[in-house]
């Protein structure tokens, strides 16, 4: 490639790059690292969105349900939310679902 269409296109970068950094690496190396509990908290996200459609409930709905806010049960649907094994039996009890199996 010529130098002079490289420094058209430096140019052109320059002049369209964000004014706020992005975080992108961070958050990447941020999944990586939590990918574990993340799967978790992603499956009962599912979980969750499903029972919450075949029961026609709302968020505030379940929130009510769960005894949080909605804007709780809307962290908890997006699948990024460490959750405590207090979260975890009250969700099981309003859902009458297991969510977590021990083998004994």
């Amino acid at each position: 490639m010529e130098e002079s269409r490289k420094q058209e296109i430096l140019q052109f970068l320059e002049e369209h790059q964000s004014e706020t950094p992005s975080k992108w690496r961070e958050e990447a190396q941020w999944r990586r690292e939590n990918c574990d509990w993340l799967r978790y908290s992603q499956r009962i996200a599912i979980l969750l969105l499903f029972y919450m459609k075949r029961e026609g409930l709302t968020q505030a709905a379940m929130a009510e349900r769960i005894g949080c806010t909605q804007q709780y049960v809307s962290k908890l649907l997006k699948g990024t939310e460490n959750l405590t094994i207090e979260t975890i039996a009250k969700i099981e009890r309003a859902t009458n679902q297991k969510l977590m199996a021990f083998d004994a």
